[in-house]
């Protein structure tokens, strides 16, 4: 199974790119995940958002794979505990389709990105810094996947 973490934004801060790449290579061969980075759409004041939403989720859907089990990374969707999520990798693992996180822009994503999302995630109800989700993604599913290898790490 490969896994693409498909993120709205290329120009991301140096600690961004190091926390992410840790936990990236923490999960060695146990996880492969690459990174496919998407250029935000224009934003500026006399501009609407919603204009640049719809760039990014053009390019977002354009980067999926038809059989790709896609998950969309939303402030509305479901929760999950560290071993609920472990759960639910397994049975990604099992099922053997590729995957692909989608991290849409600052604003979010379009519904027909949400449209196209096998399963919409909600990292919490609390609202992050848009850099700061690739990394809390990275670290959350590197200690899902310690829960399933009996790796240490993760202590209830």
């Amino acid at each position: 199974m490969r896994v693409r973490l498909i993120a709205v934004g290329s120009r991301m801060p140096k600690w961004v790119r190091e926390a992410y790449e840790d936990y990236i290579t923490r999960l060695g061969s146990g996880l492969k995940i690459t990174l496919v980075e998407i250029e935000p759409g224009a934003r500026s004041s006399g501009r609407p958002p919603a204009k640049a939403m719809e760039a990014e989720g053009q390019k977002l859907l354009a980067t999926l794979r038809k059989e790709e089990y896609v998950v969309a990374l939303d402030e509305r969707g479901a929760e999950m505990t560290t071993r609920e999520l472990a759960a639910w990798l397994k049975t990604r693992m099992q099922d053997g389709r590729d995957l692909a996180f989608l991290i849409g822009g600052p604003d979010g994503l379009v519904p027909e990105v949400l449209a196209r999302s096998d399963f919409k995630w909600s990292l919490s109800r609390l609202t992050f810094p848009h850099a700061l989700v690739r990394v809390v993604l990275a670290e959350q599913l590197y200690r899902a996947h310690g829960v399933l290898a009996n790796h240490p790490y993760h202590r209830d």
